[in-house]
């Protein structure tokens, strides 16, 4: 309750802060803007018939369940690969071994293309929830494992020893030592993963599902509907930003209030 209270106090100084993200965004929709004037609707709406398109979705209500089923299976399948490579991460960075062991196997599956998982998952799984959360789980988990594996291994063992010696306790030394250090590296893989879900559950909902925005896409790219198309990209990547910014940033600046602390 207390992280929560700090959360939600420090969220208009936090959204006020973001006027670079703004304006980023506002350079990028003038890029969009100027490359719709050169090649044409066809190819590229403008922002305001993106805009536009997306608004009539929403009031009609067709966008909701669209962006509910595919925040649901990004969400799932993001939630398990923080959640076991996280725990996998941090178990292989307290051993030598088991972290030598393991890079090969993170290798492989750094390397495997997502869409190879996307043809297995769909072959195991069908056109089933199961599809798109799986393929979600691979492409995320060695991202948040590396980073948990990180951390744990790069941990300041003088700064581990002075606390031994002077005797801290094990709940301050997991919260004042050893917890700040591994965030650190857990938060910015975590933010990636979050990105690699939202990319990967669009792709496979493209392939292998009826419902998500995944299958919107496919509906408007065989009417040619490039208007549709965009707005239905801007809505998913809306909601990416929305998770990212309004949740894991603020979580991730008040957790890590140790290092202004330290300057």
């Amino acid at each position: 309750m207390r992280l929560l209270r700090a959360w939600l106090q420090g969220l208009p100084a936090y959204l006020w802060s973001g006027w670079g993200a703004v304006a980023s965004l506002l350079l990028f929709v003038a890029a969009w803007e100027a490359v719709a004037a050169y090649y044409g609707p066809l190819v590229m709406p403008d922002p305001r018939s993106a805009f536009g398109t997306l608004y009539e979705l929403i009031q009609s209500g067709a966008a909701w369940p669209e962006l509910a089923a595919t925040a649901r299976r990004a969400l799932i399948g993001f939630t398990l690969a923080l959640v076991v490579g996280s725990v996998l991460g941090l178990i292989a960075g307290v051993s030598m071994t088991a972290s030598m062991m393991s890079r090969p196997l993170v290798t492989v599956l750094l390397g495997t293309p997502p869409i190879a998982w996307l043809v297995l998952a769909m072959l195991w799984f069908g056109a089933s929830d199961g599809t798109p959360v799986f393929t979600v789980f691979v492409a995320s988990f060695p991202v948040v494992f590396v980073g948990a594996l990180q951390g744990a291994r790069t941990l300041d063992n003088n700064l581990r020893t002075m606390a031994e010696a002077f005797r801290v306790p094990r709940r301050m030394m997991f919260v004042d030592v050893y917890l700040p250090h591994v965030v650190s590296y857990l938060f910015p893989a975590w933010i990636a993963a979050l990105g690699i879900s939202w990319k990967v559950v669009v792709m496979a909902e493209l392939l292998s599902t009826q419902d998500g925005v995944g299958a919107a896409l496919a509906v408007s790219r065989s009417h040619l509907d490039t208007a549709s198309t965009m707005a239905w990209i801007v809505a998913v990547v809306g909601l990416l930003l929305a998770v990212e910014y309004l949740l894991l940033e603020p979580i991730k600046r008040e957790v890590e209030r140790w290092r202004e602390a330290a300057t």
